[in-house]
């Protein structure tokens, strides 16, 4: 049986597809996105669980937190 892991993360409007590419580089794929509770959007992404650890996605938040956070 397939499990899954799971990760949301803010859509910035102005580079949205430069986000999207490099979560799917990284297996995720976007299942929704929703307006936030400050107004901005929120990807939810999924990713079959495997040998990355119990932990993985969280790497992959703060690597892309780094590339596109509010100083880039």
């Amino acid at each position: 049986m397939t499990t899954w892991e799971y990760l949301t993360a803010p859509l910035l409007i102005h580079n949205t597809a430069a986000i999207l590419n490099n979560w799917g580089k990284q297996g995720w794929e976007l299942v929704q996105v929703v307006t936030g509770p400050e107004g901005g959007l929120v990807g939810y992404f999924k990713r079959p669980s495997g040998g990355g650890g119990e932990n993985a996605g969280l790497g992959a938040a703060a690597q892309a937190a780094q590339q596109f956070g509010e100083g880039a």
